[in-house]
């Protein structure tokens, strides 16, 4: 099922104002389209795929190389910054509810504890998460400014609405930033949006659904809160016993501390300008790291190469990737709509359609990273020993998958150098495509790139989910 989606129909006033009425525009003062979220990073850049969006450093220049031109670029990007989903927002209001009637005494950092009140929504984008879209699609079109100037953007989005408002916000400032740039729009806009049903049963690359045994069966479906449960044991003892003992009579269990901690990120985001919340001061910058590498473990081994069938439920997105870049038909027997896919009109390809953007989740991004191969390069993750992203390949939730992470694949045609070339930027980051030879400049022969995602052209392990 699809529809496309005309930005004109639902909302046009979101190009100028978010919930409640106020403006967006000039807001959100520690973001930035090109560097992101850069408050307090120490802890900011700490709260796995709670983190607003970052640019994560790179030990390749992300710059398109001087002898170098673009021909291609499509970003995959998660949905900006939201409020909590549904059963958390639930369970964290209760949690305050709990400190607040069992501590009289709140001293010091935890003096805000007393008069706090709880407003946190649920699942929808904050101003904030809306802004950080707004500056997505301005970077998107700044960086490939030259290709956008001569061809239209194609978008698709998972229909969650908070996938849908962010494509829109993300064409919001695609849109300012070419008008900006060259004066006028030749496309119409709002630019049309096609919408991927998330509903039970349809085929959506940017949405796992379909496969049973992953969704459904153990070890599949409990691998990722299996890793997460036996690290938690090895850090957050400490933790719980400082907040109880700076807190008494409170008993805060260890889910509780992290749900705790989780109210950092979403009081951070649910301010318009992204102003650090006193949640966060609570604990320290090493707390910190451990606690984004508990929700690490949740993604590696939920949805990314920590789990047999994680990156399967990628491999119909990295098809279309492929049909997209040697601009052919998709060949798949995943999760892709063939109706769409075998349509121009809902999956363009070919030289006249070289620019695209998809909108999805963070899980999703995670196992289209795995069909990818993009860090397999390094042992599994440690579930009792926690590792820096710098010495896993450059893999962490909020290295890869923050609020309104952005992840870049471009082609280019280098001077003196035949043939075209992939690279895949994450975050800013350049990915090494060790598997296909990409050397110090992080880039390969679109050949060998393409060959190098055997496990995907072969369908992954789609055979295994329907036991």
């Amino acid at each position: 099922m699809f529809f496309l989606l005309s930005l004109a129909l639902i909302g046009a006033w979101m190009s100028s104002f978010v919930r409640g009425g106020s403006p967006l525009h000039g807001r959100a003062k520690c973001d930035s389209p090109k560097e992101g979220y850069q408050c307090q990073p120490g802890i900011s850049h700490n709260w796995g795929q709670y983190s607003p969006f970052f640019a994560v450093p790179s030990g390749i220049s992300p710059d398109v190389p001087s002898n170098c031109k673009v021909t291609f670029a499509q970003v995959l990007s998660r949905h900006g910054a939201r409020d909590p989903t549904a059963s958390k927002t639930f369970a964290y209001a209760q949690l305050i509810q709990k400190i607040q009637k069992t501590v009289t005494v709140f001293k010091g950092k935890y003096a805000f504890l007393k008069d706090y009140t709880y407003t946190l929504g649920a699942d929808q984008l904050t101003a904030f998460g809306e802004q950080e879209m707004v500056n997505s699609g301005t970077a998107f079109f700044n960086r490939y400014k030259n290709l956008a100037k001569q061809f239209p953007l194609f978008v698709r989005a998972s229909s969650e609405n908070r996938v849908v408002v962010s494509a829109q916000k993300f064409d919001e400032g695609y849109h300012q930033a070419r008008i900006a740039a060259t004066g006028t729009d030749p496309a119409p806009y709002p630019y049309p949006v096609l919408v991927l049903s998330e509903s039970a049963g349809s085929n959506n690359t940017l949405n796992h659904d379909l496969c049973t045994a992953f969704e459904t069966l153990p070890p599949f479906s409990t691998t990722g809160s299996t890793a997460q449960k036996t690290y938690l044991a090895t850090f957050i003892g400490p933790i719980t016993a400082r907040i109880n003992a700076d807190l008494t009579p409170l008993s805060l269990t260890a889910s509780e501390t992290i749900s705790l901690m989780d109210l950092c990120p979403f009081n951070t985001v649910a301010n318009p300008d992204g102003a650090v919340s006193p949640f966060c001061g609570l604990f320290t910058a090493a707390e910190w790291r451990q606690y984004s590498y508990y929700q690490t473990l949740g993604k590696y081994y939920g949805y990314g190469p920590g789990n047999a069938l994680g990156p399967t439920q990628g491999v119909g997105y990295v098809n279309e990737l492929i049909a997209r870049l040697t601009g052919t038909s998709v060949v798949d027997h995943t999760s892709v709509n063939q109706t769409l896919d075998s349509n121009p009109a809902t999956f363009p390809v070919g030289a006249a359609h070289p620019l695209f953007a998809d909108f999805s989740h963070d899980n999703d991004m995670t196992a289209i990273f795995g069909a990818l191969g993009l860090y397999d390069a390094v042992p599994p993750l440690s579930n009792t020993t926690l590792e820096e992203p710098q010495d896993a390949g450059g893999y962490s939730a909020a290295w890869t998958v923050p609020f309104a992470a952005r992840a870049y694949f471009e082609k280019l045609q280098c001077k003196g150098e035949g043939g075209e070339f992939v690279r895949v930027i994450v975050n800013d980051r350049v990915v090494p495509l060790n598997a296909c030879g990409g050397g110090k400049e992080g880039r390969c022969a679109l050949e060998k790139f393409t060959d190098s995602l055997g496990f995907a052209r072969a369908g992954g392990k789609w055979n295994q989910c329907f036991p």
